[in-house]
């Protein structure tokens, strides 16, 4: 069976195009409605999130350590600690986690 890149592409193409054009052709007016404002403003976020959390689970040696490190930052962060704080205790915590496990 032979495949056609340049199909692949112009496809990929084709629908990335769509979907930046077709909301500014089709919502000419403010969006007033609250869960579609709410759904809008947060989609960004979770988008990275979904994107990001299976990588850090498996970016480790082992995904206990993964976890160890997942943890203690998201607990530094919802205390408000710097982004160079969550950082830098995460990556300490992983590789104690790994000292440990290894």
């Amino acid at each position: 069976m032979q495949h056609n890149v340049y199909l692949y592409i112009l496809v990929m193409a084709v629908v990335t195009y769509l979907v930046r054009v077709l909301p500014l052709t089709l919502i000419r007016r403010e969006i007033k409605n609250r869960t579609i404002r709410s759904f809008l403003f947060y989609m960004p976020y979770v988008t990275l999130a979904v994107m990001t959390f299976p990588a850090i689970l498996s970016a480790t040696g082992t995904p206990v350590s993964a976890a160890v490190g997942l943890v203690l930052a998201a607990g530094l962060a919802l205390r408000g600690c710097s982004l160079f704080t969550v950082a830098c205790a995460a990556c300490a915590a992983v590789f104690l986690a790994e000292m440990i496990l290894l």
